[in-house]
């Protein structure tokens, strides 16, 4: 039986090691944090649970739906029937919506961009334009990696109202970057993959339950069950090659998965592991996600969720209602200018903003604010990137990586996490001449040694 360490207990390393176990390996996770989950996780504040951020899917993200069924959570998410996402102004009133209808790609977006309210008649005719041209591009080049997504559009006819009112909306949530600042090949992914490919791609979903519940928590039991030993509290200090495997802390893996960070997977690689340029971690870098949590006396948002344009704000979540009161969360992505501002601020800034987006806030009372920040929640995926996300087998024997920033083609997403998880369980089981099928239906493990 093959021993494998995996290192780190986000979801990119709970689907490297579940998929291991089911393959038939001997697993250990080491996760340096006290619990499982990464940064999709939960903290408990006055007796109910807030999640360090928002997190949403879509219905293309198939291989996280796989992992919440191997989890046996998927009971826990909702995933809209259809796609419906209300977009409000900090300056106008009324609703937009991007929506589809039952036609097939790319036939089911027409009507919403045609009648899009925040955009003019010339506007919503060279979104649509853009749309087919977007369609066209060729995401796996690497002159498209080099490509800006904001030179792009400009090139394509896009001009600064479309580019905040529609490009950015979809864009800013799911690179956690801006236009100018994003790499062409990683937003053609997004749009054609979510967008333009299949009708009900861009479905959206999101957890019913905390994600600690729905991720660390459920991924603890499906571990365990499957024979996986977990250890919490247990960062990996170094890692050292031995007779053919790789020890760590003493003991001996064959193979090892680092499902870490950029900077600790560094840390931790010897210096000829990986096939990239120099300064790949720096290259990389990291762009922050800070998410603002308001407490209203009443309920002041009568959907799920709603977008913003117009605004500082970008989306803004229902999170349900305790005693009268309404939890909103307010997620804004690429927030270079909010990671280091004061609360009280922050405050400043994004009540009087939730105000003007929502009517029924005006005269609500804000009970509590407070603001939960990761600095570093994802790499950025500026032009040219690509060849700085090395792939899941390097160059040492039994040395492997996952995480959303390795070479997923996705951009850092819990769909890219998981993505990569596989990837890299893949990687363990052909390098070990070992092939099978998981539980997850993806080919994997069957050992094909006499």
């Amino acid at each position: 039986m093959r021993r494998v360490a995996v290192v780190g207990g986000g979801l990119a390393g709970i689907t490297a090691a579940l998929s291991l176990a089911d393959a038939g390996c001997q697993v250990v996770l080491l996760e340096g944090r006290p619990k499982l989950g990464g940064l999709t996780h939960s903290f408990e504040r006055d007796g109910r649970w807030i999640d360090n951020g928002q997190h949403v899917f879509l219905r293309c993200c198939t291989s996280y739906l796989r992992l919440l069924e191997r989890l046996g959570v998927r009971d826990q998410v909702y995933l809209q029937p259809r796609l419906d996402v209300p977009v409000r102004s900090g300056t106008r009133p009324g609703v937009g919506r991007i929506w589809r209808n039952g036609m097939p790609a790319p036939l089911h977006l027409g009507p919403a961009l045609a009648t899009y309210r925040w955009l003019s008649l010339a506007e919503r005719a060279a979104a649509v334009s853009g749309a087919l041209a977007m369609g066209r591009v060729d995401r796996y080049a690497a002159a498209t990696d080099a490509e800006s997504f904001g030179g792009w559009l400009a090139a394509h006819g896009q001009d600064a109202r479309a580019v905040e009112a529609l490009w950015e909306l979809i864009g800013v949530a799911t690179l956690n970057a801006r236009a100018d600042d994003a790499s062409l090949a990683v937003a053609a992914t997004v749009f054609q993959i979510g967008l333009l490919e299949q009708a009900d791609a861009a479905d959206i979903g999101w957890s019913l339950v905390p994600l600690q519940q729905l991720h660390g928590d459920a991924a603890g039991r499906a571990l365990a069950a499957a024979g996986v030993g977990v250890r919490v509290r247990a960062r990996a200090r170094s890692l050292e090659a031995a007779g053919g495997g790789w020890t760590i802390g003493g003991e001996r893996y064959d193979d090892v998965v680092l499902a870490v960070p950029p900077d600790e997977a560094a840390r931790l690689l010897p210096d000829d592991a990986l096939d990239v340029p120099g300064g790949w971690v720096e290259a990389l870098g990291s762009s922050p996600i800070v998410n603002a949590h308001l407490m209203f006396d009443r309920q002041v948002l009568g959907e799920h969720f709603v977008a913003a344009v117009d605004s500082p704000l970008q989306w803004v979540f229902d999170r349900g209602m305790r005693g009268g009161e309404q939890y909103l969360a307010v997620s804004m992505s690429a927030a270079d200018d909010l990671i280091d501002t004061p609360v009280a601020k922050v405050r400043d800034v994004l009540v009087p903003a939730v105000r003007r987006l929502l009517p029924e806030a005006a005269n609500a009372r804000v009970r509590e604010f407070f603001v939960t920040r990761e600095r570093h929640a994802t790499f950025r995926p500026a032009p040219g990137t690509g060849r700085f996300r090395p792939g899941a087998t390097t160059r040492r024997p039994g040395l492997h990586l996952a995480g959303a920033w390795t070479a997923t083609g996705w951009p850092a997403t819990m769909e890219g996490a998981v993505r990569s998880g596989e990837a890299a369980a893949a990687s363990v089981l052909r390098t070990s001449g070992r092939t099978t099928v998981t539980r997850s239906g993806e080919v994997a493990a069957k050992d094909v040694v006499s």
